[in-house]
């Protein structure tokens, strides 16, 4: 697999799992940015895996979430 290829299945699955647990908790998407300090159209794009995210930004959301930064990452391995 290419690193492009890498990348895109990392981030796939990185916002399949926010938005599992956003849809677990019931909350929208503007919902989640606001608890997570980011903005709307950035959860938008992680969860449709397009969006290059950062460890504070896994971190932000894993803690808006009210779960360890495993739960979103524990698919990649």
């Amino acid at each position: 697999m290419t690193d492009d290829g890498l990348m895109g299945e990392v981030l796939e699955l990185l916002g399949q799992s926010v938005r599992r647990e956003r849809v677990r908790l019931g909350w929208s998407q503007e919902r989640l940015a606001g608890e997570a300090g980011l903005h709307r159209t950035y959860v938008s794009a992680v969860e449709r895996g397009r969006r290059n995210v950062s460890i504070v930004a896994v971190v932000r959301l894993s803690r808006a979430l009210g779960v360890p930064v495993a739960a979103l990452t524990g698919d990649l391995d």
